[in-house]
């Protein structure tokens, strides 16, 4: 058990009522291109036939960013594993889901392989539905899991949805956010990263929106909105790798007198405990007012010489 509720229904969410976007923020993750990244981190080679992969720079600066030496990393639709392997060369804990048969076979060869190499956490890969993580099964992970890291994925072929959201799955992701907010331990973070995409107009989809009320409907608070580099900075250039049919497409657009910019960035949401900000609010409020307390007091202790008895107690 944990020393916390459940947010789940504490968010309010009336007509017209949208939940908060968190501050921006920039990881430079692109300086070596994906297939150097996948090829230094060992993984293997059919790695890459997973399109929705976290590229292991990405995934490696979140570990690095929100977790420890030894605490546990949890993908709960991993793919291939990028996660996995980056976890593990961490010096964390990892666990991954995955319900494709393919995938599960890459992403456990490229946990074989990352322990050939070296690292020696404890890695496993299951072949389940995120779903698992909500039975009794996985009642020994509650409040023990340091990050949840996932991608945003496509819709399954004839999946039926609303037009609003006929690109991304925002449904599966809100049902990984729910079966994953009780496993999250005290100050950990989900975290979300989505591959652009741009409807049949050139225009990009708006993702943030529905990976924002995705995590909140699971009662996790959006803290961070990064910009995770897949491009490379070059003093003060951005290098971009897009592929040909992307390059291709741009200069389409452009023809037609409709121009669009390549992609070179992958979009991050963080998500916490509601209950993690709460407490974080509420320490913030102690220590302000403590601070006008004190301010209060030097100030009269400036002008007269006099000292406001408990101006530091303040709060």
């Amino acid at each position: 058990m944990t020393d916390r509720s459940s947010g789940h229904g504490a968010r309010p969410s009336g007509p017209g009522w949208q939940p908060p976007v968190p501050p921006w923020s920039v990881w430079v993750t692109g300086q070596a291109d994906e297939a150097t990244q996948l090829r230094e981190a060992g993984c293997v080679a059919s790695t890459d036939a997973d399109t929705e992969h976290i590229p292991p720079a990405i995934a490696a600066h979140a570990i690095g960013a929100y977790t420890h030496s030894g605490e546990l990393v949890l993908d709960p639709d991993c793919g291939t594993g990028t996660v996995l392997v980056a976890a593990l060369h961490a010096g964390r804990h990892t666990l991954g889901l995955t319900t494709h048969s393919r995938s599960w076979t890459t992403a456990r060869a490229n946990i074989t392989a990352a322990k050939r190499d070296g690292a020696w956490r404890d890695g496993s890969v299951l072949d389940a539905d995120p779903r698992l993580l909500a039975s009794v099964r996985a009642a020994g992970l509650i409040g023990r899991v340091g990050l949840v890291i996932t991608a945003l994925r496509e819709l399954a072929p004839g999946h039926l949805v609303s037009p609003s959201d006929r690109v991304v799955d925002f449904t599966a992701l809100a049902q990984i956010a729910r079966c994953c907010e009780p496993l999250l331990r005290t100050g950990g973070r989900l975290v979300v990263v989505v591959r652009p995409r741009r409807l049949p107009d050139g225009s990009l989809v708006d993702t943030t929106s529905g990976i924002i009320r995705a995590g909140w409907s699971a009662g996790l608070v959006p803290v961070e909105r990064c910009v995770a580099l897949t491009a490379a900075l070059r003093g003060d250039r951005v290098v971009t790798r897009a592929s040909f049919t992307e390059r291709r497409a741009a200069a389409r657009a452009g023809a037609a007198g409709t121009p669009i910019g390549l992609v070179a960035h992958r979009e991050v949401l963080v998500f916490q405990l509601a209950h993690d900000v709460e407490l974080a609010a509420g320490y913030a409020a102690v220590g302000s007012a403590r601070r006008q307390a004190a301010d209060v007091n030097d100030g009269l202790r400036a002008s007269n010489g006099a000292t406001f008895r408990g101006g530091r107690r303040a709060a």
